[in-house]
């Protein structure tokens, strides 16, 4: 095997990116920042998220949440295990069977983990009987499913067997369905936008007319396809269609992220689904008294909480927003003359909501500044006498802007105001936030 290039520039400029990427590199990020870890007694593809990564996951759920809720989302908590019959049902066995792991023998029946959160959001809807004024009715669940990938393919948290999927299902009536992808798509566009990550393209999923793997009839199919194709039109960006990237119970819209050094991520996706409404016989009661068949939408902005944290650590190289960062200042002291201050200093911040680590050692001041900028916290307030005497701060923000002489009163107002619009970098020194993020 081998790569070839046109001219050296375009060589030049591929090692560069190599190199980045290493730079980037979310397993050894992971480790030299504290935040997860993978033990082999535990097992292959099993994540344990350390307190620093915790934070930042955390993070990023509440903020999930509150997203959902304001869009009138009901969540949920459905168990880890289902019967076969379940998994028969929904198609899984038939057409998942190889990704999922080995049924577990008991109550003389057979139970599997859940490689999809699909089949419980259904037996909730079918738990009462629904009616019109129900629809749209949309569950949301921040559910762990376990998936059998094959030892070579895993990779930190990007491939995975066990993972967190921040997903939900809209049951909607025909009528419903372009409005309610159309809010599905605003959402997800809303989400990566606070995130940062605002450069990527659209993929509308098809299935392949050949392929077998698919359950449902071709005129279901067609009107999922079409919905699809319509939500893709309306965004008014690129899309492109790819024959044989859908599930094998509908099409789907998949978000494609591209980082800042020019890689794609598959993230978010957006599903129609007519077959599985079909085969579990879900029904709701109309206007005109019958009963009427609901579609569903499968949804999920992140995709997973290991892979988007796995993209997100490479995006920011470590280099997290101040409303993300597991400590957001990191105080140390010239000498232990400043010590009682700096304390005094610390339990303020930490009563205004921010998270703040100190170092108070009789190290120099300069390998404390060293060592803490290693831990990429947002700000490094360093406190001398001069501070001390005038109760200010001086500040060196992770872009390497510095300022003396802040008040304190000022620097919490301004970083409390950092953390709550969620502003992608540390700005509190920059004269121009958009020239400090370029």
């Amino acid at each position: 095997y081998g790569t070839a290039f046109e001219s050296s520039e375009e060589l030049d400029k591929h090692l560069l990116l190599l190199e980045e990427a290493s730079k980037r590199d979310h397993r050894k990020l992971g480790n030299e920042l504290d935040l997860f870890s993978i033990s082999q007694d535990v097992g292959s593809g099993m994540i344990l998220w350390h307190p620093k990564g915790s934070f930042i996951r955390g993070k990023i759920e509440d903020y999930w949440k509150s997203e959902h809720i304001k869009d009138n989302y009901d969540l949920i908590y459905t168990p880890h295990v289902g019967k076969s019959d379940l998994w028969s049902k929904s198609g899984h066995l038939d057409n998942f069977k190889e990704n999922m792991f080995s049924s577990i023998d008991m109550d003389n029946s057979e139970y599997y983990l859940k490689p999809m959160n699909c089949p419980f959001h259904i037996a909730y809807y079918k738990n009462s009987l629904r009616s019109y004024r129900d629809l749209p009715m949309r569950i949301g669940e921040l559910g762990t499913v376990y998936r059998y990938e094959k030892q070579g393919v895993l990779h930190g948290l990007l491939r995975v067997r066990g993972f967190t999927q921040d997903d939900a299902h809209l049951f909607v009536t025909e009528d419903q369905i372009a409005q309610e992808i159309q809010g599905c798509i605003e959402l997800v566009q809303i989400i990566f936008s606070n995130l940062g990550m605002k450069d990527y393209r659209v993929r509308v999923g098809l299935r392949d007319p050949q392929s077998e793997k698919y359950v449902g009839d071709a005129k279901r199919w067609d009107l999922a396809e079409a919905a699809c194709r319509n939500a893709a039109k309306s965004m008014g960006i690129q899309w492109t269609e790819e024959e044989g990237e859908a599930a094998f119970y509908g099409p789907k819209i998949d978000f494609v992220v591209k980082d800042v050094i020019g890689r794609e991520w598959q993230l978010g996706t957006v599903q129609v689904d007519y077959n599985l409404p079909e085969r579990f016989d879900l029904k709701y009661k109309g206007s005109d008294g019958e009963f009427h068949r609901p579609v569903m939408i499968h949804r999920a902005p992140f995709g997973s909480m290991e892979r988007f944290c796995g993209v997100l650590i490479e995006h920011f190289a470590g280099k997290f927003p101040t409303w993300l960062s597991p400590t957001q200042v990191h105080i140390v002291t010239i000498s232990e003359k400043q010590a009682d201050f700096a304390y005094e200093l610390t339990t303020k911040m930490r009563n205004a909501g921010i998270r703040v680590e100190i170092d108070d050692s009789d190290a120099t001041i300069g390998k404390k500044i060293r060592t803490h900028r290693s831990l990429q916290p947002a700000y490094i307030v360093v406190i001398g006498e001069e501070e001390k005497a005038t109760n200010t701060v001086s500040i060196r923000a992770r872009t390497g802007v510095q300022k003396s002489g802040i008040s304190i009163d000022d620097f919490i107002e301004k970083i409390t105001d950092e953390i709550e619009q969620k502003i992608p970098i540390p700005s509190i020194v920059a004269d121009n936030v958009e020239d400090e993020a370029k």
